[in-house]
């Protein structure tokens, strides 16, 4: 067994986990007033609305189709009608949509935290190197959706399964393409890092406004 191989792809994504866990619950319990996404809207709201929105939606649905197409076994998504060769389909145009809205979306943040002095004072090294991150983890994924063609129905995705239900086979993904490798690396790096960055505020979206009722104002007359 490739010692490299190993410790890339055992090791590694072990400490990204517990770095990732143990990260999130040492800083809510410890700087919790920092939790939070720390938004500029008030400093500039035009371009941020589309940016944000279109990078949001991209980022979730490319979470969503990772999780549908890495952790589902094959055999399951069989008994449903989907065969391996739509499977495949399904996540290259798919990956293709959101992949671009991710970095389109990136692309207008990035501009508008470079380009506006008053956003300049406001960006700190760790918003660049959060932004940088997740551009990079991108832009090998789109890489490899659009020039990539390597199966992972058989390879990467049960190594992923591996890795979750703590039975690891390194052995799957030693043959895979480097900029395959190149993108899980990344993206356990970024994972290991997001705690300590603004990405913790996704753990605090406020599905409960969706359940609460709603607020009734009533004008007051004065006589």
């Amino acid at each position: 067994m490739d010692i490299g191989n190993t410790l890339a792809f055992i090791v590694f994504p072990y400490i990204a986990l517990a770095v990732f866990t143990f990260g999130h619950i040492g800083r809510y319990l410890t700087d919790r007033y920092t939790w939070n996404a720390r938004s500029s809207e008030f400093l500039e709201k035009k371009r941020l609305f589309f940016g944000v929105t279109i990078f949001h939606w991209g980022i979730l649905l490319t979470l969503f189709g990772h999780v549908g197409g890495m952790l589902v076994p094959q055999r399951t998504l069989d008994l449903f009608g989907i065969n391996a060769a739509t499977h495949v389909t399904i996540a290259h145009y798919s990956g293709m949509t959101t992949g671009m809205a991710v970095l389109v979306g990136l692309g207008f943040l990035l501009y508008r935290r470079t380009a506006m002095p008053r956003m300049q004072l406001l960006t700190s090294t760790n918003d660049y190197i959060t932004l940088g991150g997740v551009l990079v983890v991108s832009a090998i994924g789109l890489y490899n959706v659009f020039f990539g063609g390597y199966y992972v129905l058989d390879t990467i995705a049960p190594w992923i399964r591996g890795i979750v239900t703590f039975s690891p086979e390194p052995a799957l993904i030693a043959e895979a393409p480097l900029s395959y490798k190149a993108h899980i690396f990344s993206a356990l790096a970024l994972l290991a890092y997001s705690p300590f960055s603004r990405l913790v505020h996704i753990w605090s979206v406020p599905l409960g406004y969706l359940l609460r009722s709603p607020l009734v104002f009533r004008q007051k007359v004065v006589e």
